[in-house]
């Protein structure tokens, strides 16, 4: 055999054995030659497989004992199970017909490898293959999507700029947020990330006689080298990965849809790029052996020790990604220790052959960068299909290994044992102290030291008896003794009340009852037919004690008390003693030399076949943990890492633990320059191609920034065009119609050429309206009714005397306004502009202008002295020069004021909607109201409205739909299945980033609500339509991207008045906020 062929027998093995491990970890099923045959019988299809050993397990019993088998056979393996742990609903499937399946098996790896041989292309690499081009399928389609882009990019380039020095995030271009997690986490580690820059393809490799594999590793390669460019040196705040993606894709023909698994990815990212650096290895080799950078960098080697039906044996293999079940397991280190160790272990140090098997897993050499994969997927057998574990488990961000090495078996076998021996004696001091803490032996149990306790307070107990009857006859004797009987009723009571029975002699004379007292059919009375027995005492006390045995009773049971607590002590310290005995068994310096330091958490959430992954990588260099979730790139905290990854809190767990070598640095170090010594950052780190690359790639959006700032600009001027065309317009209007409304000189004409640098205004349409209606009207009142007052109080008559008063006047009254404490349906803002800028600390000058505005109104009343007002008003407007007051500023806060109200009606009309049920037009209404609402309140608190008020009102409504959607989707009804999934898709899915960007408590927790609504579904029966409709739509609703993604534009507001606006906003203030804070 020759070379070339014993490296591709070496690699059609690798390949067929990483098949049985996911076939494994899938089904549960242990039996190695049955798992070969379900391969070989499903031509190495999964989902075929897992059906033929489905049915295999319904026709063959399952063996009382599991079969341990030899870890490998190849010594080439990379990719080994090491330890199983089968849940009681895993299906654990065992083969009899060994000779049979050996020729199949047989058969099997000479058809894969022929089938290697020709194509280069393993069977599980078209498997894969089907994932990539149902993303890229997925991604196309998106693009010709009629309702609301979900994937479209920020027409507003600006929106997609890098700032600084910011991580580039990746864009999600169809299900391939596996990829991106997966990328970020190898990007991040420098030393990965340089090998990659740095990769330059073997010179004679166009003289190579390669087959169809290799024509796909060294395209990857270079796409993977450009995709890493542009991560570091980009301008972008994202980058797109369609053509890495591509590469991956156009290497297999496939057309099968489904989510790409982050395990399995990463076998086969580090898989080519492994065979690509061996081919430059090869090249560079000079009569040794050649070292792969990619081998040295993420494999490592353990030693497998262990008897096999009575036979010792010890295997070298070689590791990747080490997998680890999940089930069962508290922590990190309990599942390592159940993976290290499998079967009957203890024959293993025995000096007699047992017929026992088990075997020991040894670390002899790890790699510097130690990724574990968490089984978090079981077979469920009653539904046929594999369910995702989302059990809790806790892993460190510090890992020490030592005790899992080759070199410290003899000491980790020594622990073990005394760990063991310690859990035993845990075991028989906790069960003593529940018998402690869970006294008795009918179905309710309490403490002892308390069922003591409770005795002597029963003990000491006096008795005191009150009868209902001594608040009717105050003379009635005292009762506390039995034998004591009630005294005789009145003669008024006689005819009402029965006859009551004695428990003993009567203490005094008493009336015999009659005959016909005694036949007498009793009356009800409410009190005296409940009335206690006259001698039972008001709270449980012993009736017949002596004085002695109370203090003999005491006595004892005060010693046995403290004889019970004093035990419960010392079982207790005793427990904690043990505990942290065990905690700190591996402590000791000698076996805390291998640590591992967290690099990287995968995070997944959703079910077993679908969700969305994203991951927490840690920034050495800001010493803090970064959320990398496609686009969105985000300082994070160990405390929300720990939320999301450890599992048990919602659908969200950790899938993919990265840790790497603590003591080898260069992983994660920078490259320095070795003329300079500085440190190389951006485009200092590429290569001059990369560079040249990056650069052409900045250009071209430097130049769409252009472009988009000149289309901007350009609009501008036009619309600033089209407002001076309106402004001289109006500005014409009102002056022809003075003219011929006036009969008389004016004092100061205001008809008269303005100064040169005085700019024409159009009056906010809040101001002033053309006729004495609606908003002008109930303004002109009240300028009206401050002139009034100012003529009453103020002696000097002239115009401007009278001006400068009523504007006096008009302020103090809107100032009370401002600084009074009213109700939330009562909001003066609303009524004047004024109050609103005092609240906002608006410009003194911005506030002079805007009253003489209002007092220039030409709507005011046309007597003498108004007319006279508003000409001086008019004039002092006109007087003002630019310097006094900046006209830009001037038009800002009366711009911010136009948009507080239009947030108003949003709002107001989100409210309404929502209190009548309809929550689909609700919904875009309140959105904005939230959107522009938390714009204005940036700036100031009193800008806009109650937050968690508008914030609550969209959860709500986003909560009804999704509900009614539901609904909708469980019904059946093909009608009613695509209106829910439109709901979902054109209203619900669009808003989740706007709950998820700002990461609020609440609105965390509404997205999770919705989205294990849906995520149910997926362990239940239903028809094929369905089930496709839901899996094609579950990945858009787990996006956790917080990126804002094109939507629906703003509802048409309707108009309204200022004091019909007023009147809504009260109403609708007052409905809602009946409803309890504590409800919000």
């Amino acid at each position: 055999m020759t070379v070339e062929q014993n490296v591709l027998q070496q690699h059609s093995q690798k390949h067929q054995q990483t098949l049985l491990n996911q076939l494994r970890e899938v089904t549960g099923t242990t039996d190695v030659q049955l798992l070969q045959q379900a391969l070989q019988v499903s031509n190495g299809d999964m989902a075929e497989a897992v059906a033929f050993l489905t049915e295999k397990n319904a026709k063959v019993p399952q063996q009382d004992e599991t079969t341990y088998y030899q870890t490998s056979q190849v010594a080439s393996d990379r990719y080994i199970s090491v330890g199983s742990q089968a849940d009681t609903n895993v299906i654990d499937l065992t083969g009899d017909d060994k000779d049979d399946l050996q020729r199949a098996i047989a058969l099997s790896l000479e058809e894969s490898n022929r089938a290697f041989r020709e194509t280069g292309i393993t069977d599980e690499e078209q498997a894969i293959s089907r994932v990539l081009e149902a993303s890229i399928a997925e991604n196309k389609a998106s693009l010709k999507r009629t309702h609301t882009e979900v994937w479209s990019d920020s027409p507003n380039p600006h929106d997609r700029k890098r700032i600084d020095s910011c991580p580039v995030g990746l864009k999600n271009v169809g299900n391939t947020c596996w990829f991106s997690a997966v990328i970020q986490s190898l990007f991040n580690l420098l030393e990965f990330q340089r090998l990659v820059l740095n990769y330059s393809p073997p010179a004679r490799v166009h003289d190579l006689p390669r087959n169809q594999k290799e024509h796909r590793n060294l395209p990857f390669m270079q796409e993977l080298r450009n995709l890493f460019s542009l991560m570091v040196g980009s301008k972008r705040k994202y980058v797109d990965p369609s053509r890495a993606v591509e590469i991956l894709k156009d290497a297999f023909k496939s057309s099968e849809s489904q989510q790409q698994d982050v395990s399995e990815f990463t076998h086969k990212l580090l898989d080519w790029l492994e065979d690509a650096f061996q081919m430059k290895a090869e090249e560079d080799r000079e009569g040794e052996k050649p070292k792969n950078p990619m081998v040295e960098l993420f494999y490592g080697r353990f030693l497998a020790v262990g008897v096999l039906e009575g036979k010792k044996f010890e295997n070298t293999e070689m590791f990747g990604q080490y997998p680890l079940q999940v089930n069962g397991f508290k922590d990190l280190h309990e599942c390592l220790e159940a993976a290290m160790i499998e079967g009957e272990i203890e024959s293993l140090h025995s000096a007699e052959n047992s017929a026992r098997s088990g075997q020991e897993h040894w670390f002899t050499e790890l790699p510097p960068v130690l990724t574990f994969e968490l089984s978090r997927f079981e077979f469920n057998q009653a539904l046929g299909r594999p369910e995702k574990i989302h059990n809790k488990l806790e892993f460190p961000s510090m890992l020490y290994m030592d005790r899992y090495m080759d070199r410290n078996r003899e000491i980790t076998r020594i622990k073990r044992e005394e760990i063991r021996r310690l859990k035993e004696h845990l075991t028989l001091l906790q069960q003593r102290l529940e018998r402690y803490l869970s006294y008795g032996s009918g179905p309710k149990r309490f403490p002892l030291a308390d069922v003591l306790q409770y005795a002597m307070e029963f003990a000491s107990s006096k008795p005191v008896c009150t009868s209902p009857v001594e608040d009717i006859d105050s003379s009635a004797p005292p009762g506390g003794t039995t034998g004591q009987q009630l005294p005789p009723p009145s003669t008024a009571e006689q005819d009402s009340l029965p006859p009551l029975e004695s428990s003993g002699p009567a203490s005094g004379p008493t009336t015999a009852p009659t005959a016909a007292q005694q036949q007498r059919v009793p009356i009800h009375k409410p009190f005296t037919q409940s009335r206690l027995p006259p001698d039972l005492p008001m709270h449980p006390a012993p009736r017949h004690i002596t004085e002695e045995e109370l203090r003999v009773l005491e006595g004892c049971l005060h010693r046995w008390r403290s004889e019970v607590e004093n035990d419960t002590r010392d079982l207790q310290g005793s427990i904690t003693r043990i505990h942290r005995t065990i905690e700190l068994m591996y402590s000791d310096k000698s076996m805390m030399q291998v640590p591992y330091r967290l690099h990287a958490v995968l995070v997944h959430e959703g079910q077993a076949n679908a969700g969305h992954y994203w991951a927490y990588i840690y920034d050495p260099h800001q010493r803090c943990w970064m959320k990398y979730n496609d686009i969105s790139v985000t300082k994070s905290s160990w405390e929300e890492l720990v939320r999301d990854s450890f599992g048990g809190y919602r659908n969200a767990s950790a899938y993919c633990l990265m840790y790497i070598n603590d003591k080898k640095p260069f992983l994660i170090e920078e490259e320095f320059d070795k003329e300079t010594g500085q440190i190389l950052s951006g485009m200092d780190k590429l290569p001059p191609d990369l560079k040249q690359y990056v650069k052409e790639d900045n250009e071209l959006f430097d130049k769409e920034i252009e472009e988009w700032d000149a289309l901007q600009a350009r609009k501008a001027q036009q619309e600033k065009l089209a407002l001076a065309a309106a402004a001289a317009a109006a500005a014409a209007s009102a002056a022809s119609s003075i003219s011929t409304s006036s009969s008389s000189p004016q004092p100061m004409s205001i008809e008269s050429s303005p100064p040169d640098n005085a700019v024409p205004q159009q009056d906010p349409e809040y101001m002033e309206q053309p006729s004495p209606t609606n908003d002008s009207k109930h303004l002109q009142e009240d300028t009206e009714r401050a002139i009034s007052r100012a003529a009453a109080e103020q002696e000097e008559r002239s115009p401007e005397a009278l001006l400068n008063a009523a504007i006096k006047l008009e302020y103090a009254r809107l100032l009370r306004f401002a600084q009074e404490d009213t109700p939330p349906e009562n909001d003066y803002r609303l009524q004047h502009i004024i109050v609103y800028f005092i609240q906002n600390q608006a410009p003194k000058k911005i506030l002079e202008r805007t009253l003489l505005t209002q007092f220039a109104d030409r709507n005011l009343a046309f007597d003498e002295r108004c007319k006279s007002i508003m000409n001086v008003a008019r004039a002092k407007l006109d007087l003002i020069k630019p310097e006094e007051v900046n006209m830009d500023e001037y038009e800002m806060w009366h711009q911010v004021y136009r948009n507080f109200r239009e947030m108003t009606i949003f709002m107001v009309t989100g409210l309404e909607l929502s209190q009548k049920t309809n929550y689909m037009e609700a919904l875009m209404y309140l959105i904005y109201a939230y959107q522009y609402n938390k714009e204005l309140l940036s700036k100031g608190l009193y800008r806009g409205h109650d937050e968690e008020l508008l914030g609550y009102y969209r959860r709500e409504c986003l909560l009804k739909l999704n509900e009614q959607a539901a609904a909708m989707f469980e019904s059946g009804e093909e009608p009613e299945v695509t209106t829910g999934l439109g709901i979902m898709n054109e209203l619900v899915v669009p808003c989740i980033p706007l709950l998820l960007i700002h990461d609020t408590e609440r609105d965390l927790l509404a997205v999770e609500d919705m989205r294990n609504r849906w995520c149910s579904y997926l362990g239940q029966e239903m028809e094929s339509h369905l089930q496709e409709k839901l899996t094609d739509f579950l990945p858009k609703l787990l996006d956790c991207s917080t990126e804002i993604k094109s939507f629906h534009d703003p509802p048409k507001l309707p108009t309204y008045s200022t004091l019909e606006l007023c009147e809504r906003f009260s109403r609708i203030m007052a409905a809602v906020c009946r409803v309890p804070t504590e409800g919000r």
